[in-house]
C-alpha cells in the first residue's frame, strides 16, 4: 500500500508543567483509491462486516468515505465515548473503530469481552502523547489534595490514575459540581480547554499543558478578517482552541453541540473552527447551509494541520478491508488496569444521567 510519511510537531510539556518543548511523531496517509477501485473496496468491506460479526464506529474526522459506510451498515458516526458505548449496546462481536489509538482503548474498556480492530494502531492523538503515564501519575501523586479529571483524549493506564474522564460537553457541569463541593482539580491534557473552563466555573485548577495540533493552530485575526467578509456568518468553536479564538465564537461545544448548533440555528453561514472531517456531517444535514474552515495559519505562515488531523487521515477503506481480512490491528489493554480505568468513565455517564443529560452524543474531539 503506498502511503505518504509526514512528519508532525506537538506540544510536549515537561514533567512539573513549567514549560513546553516540540517532540515530533508521524502520520501515514495511505492513497486515495480511484473511482473503480472504490467501489470494489466498499463491496467487499460490507462482506466482511457481516462475514465477521463486526460494527464499523467512525468519528466525524475521519474520511467522508468510512462515515457513510459506518451509517450504511448499521454502525454510528459521533465522538469517541459515544462510538464506544454504541459499541457495547450493538451485539456485534467485533467493533472496528475508525478513529485514533484512544478510542479504540476507550471502547476496549466498556468492552472487554470484544474484539476491536483498528484500521491503523499508529494513529495518535497529539493530547494523549503529550501526557504520557509515566509522568503524569507522579505528578498527581504530588498533588494528592487535588481531584484529577481528565478529558476523554487519554490513554488507558491516565484514565485509570483519574477519578473522573469528561468530555468536553460535560467538563462544565463536572468543573461546577466539584467546585460546589469545595475540591480542587488537576485537569489534563488540554490547557485550552482546561483555561476555558477554569474561567467559565471559577474553579481551582491545576492545568496540565498539552494541546491538540489541529485545534491548537486556530487564529483569532484572521478568524476576524473571514468573518468581515462574510456578514451574518456564525462561528462555531470547539474549545480545545485558544482563548483569542473562543472568545469570538457564536457558539463554543462539542463536535456533536456544534452539528447541533448548525442544525438549529437560522443563519445560512458558518465559520467552523474544528477538524473538518465534520463538515461532511454538517453539509450533510444541512445541504442549504454553507460552511467555511476557520483559518489555521497567520499571514505567510505554514499551518501543521490545516485544519485536519493527520492521525485521523491515516484511516482509508484501503487499510479497513486490510483489518477486516487479515484480522490484525487488534487493540489489547492489560486487563489488570481496565476496572480502574471504567471507574472513571462510569462516574461521569452517572452524572450526566443524575442531571438528566443525554448519554449519548456526549461529545468530545
Amino acid at each position: 500500500m503506498t502511503e505518504n510519511l509526514i512528519s508532525i510537531a506537538y506540544d510536549r510539556p515537561d514533567a512539573e508543567q513549567k514549560s513546553c518543548g516540540t517532540a515530533h511523531a508521524w502520520a501515514k496517509i495511505p492513497r486515495e483509491p480511484d473511482p473503480e477501485e472504490k467501489a470494489e473496496l466498499i463491496a467487499r468491506i460490507k462482506r466482511l462486516l457481516k462475514e465477521q460479526d463486526a460494527v464499523l464506529v467512525s468519528h466525524y474526522y475521519v474520511h467522508p468515505d468510512l462515515q457513510d459506510l459506518a451509517e450504511e451498515t448499521g454502525g454510528i458516526v459521533s465522538d469517541s465515548l459515544d462510538m464506544a458505548s454504541f459499541g457495547h449496546q450493538h451485539p456485534a462481536k467485533t467493533i472496528v473503530v475508525a478513529g485514533v489509538r484512544f478510542m479504540g482503548e476507550t471502547a476496549k474498556i466498556l468492552n472487554p469481552e470484544k474484539r476491536i480492530l483498528m484500521p491503523d494502531l499508529e494513529a495518535e492523538c497529539s493530547l494523549d502523547l503529550a501526557c504520557p503515564a509515566n509522568e503524569f501519575i507522579p505528578f498527581c501523586d504530588a498533588h494528592p489534595d487535588r481531584t484529577v479529571v481528565v478529558y476523554a483524549n487519554t490513554s488507558a493506564e491516565v484514565k485509570a490514575r483519574a477519578d473522573w474522564v469528561v468530555t468536553s460537553s460535560i467538563a462544565l457541569p463536572v468543573a461546577k459540581h466539584l467546585k460546589e463541593q469545595g475540591k480542587k482539580i488537576l485537569w489534563a491534557p488540554d490547557r485550552h480547554l482546561g483555561n476555558y473552563v477554569q474561567e467559565q466555573t471559577g474553579a481551582d485548577m491545576l492545568l496540565w499543558r498539552g494541546s491538540c495540533i489541529v485545534h491548537d493552530e486556530y487564529k483569532a485575526l484572521e478568524l476576524q478578517e473571514l468573518k468581515a467578509q462574510h456578514h451574518g456568518a456564525l462561528v462555531l468553536v470547539h474549545p480545545e482552541s485558544p482563548r483569542a479564538v473562543v472568545k469570538l465564537a457564536d457558539a463554543v461545544g462539542s463536535t456533536t453541540q456544534l452539528i447541533r448548533a448548525a442544525q438549529s440555528s437560522d443563519a445560512r453561514e458558518f465559520i467552523v473552527a474544528t477538524d473538518n472531517g465534520i463538515l461532511h456531517k454538517m453539509r450533510t444535514l444541512c445541504p442549504d447551509k454553507t460552511f467555511l474552515e476557520a483559518p489555521t495559519a497567520g499571514h505567510g505562515a505554514n499551518c501543521t494541520s490545516c485544519s485536519h488531523c493527520p492521525w485521523m487521515a491515516m484511516n482509508g477503506l484501503l487499510n479497513l478491508a486490510e483489518v477486516l481480512e487479515r484480522g490484525n490491528n487488534e487493540i489489547y489493554v492489560d486487563p489488570a488496569i481496565i476496572p480502574r480505568a471504567v471507574l472513571p468513565i462510569q462516574r461521569m455517564l452517572d452524572f450526566a444521567r443524575q442531571l438528566n443529560l443525554p448519554t449519548r452524543g456526549i461529545g468530545n474531539a
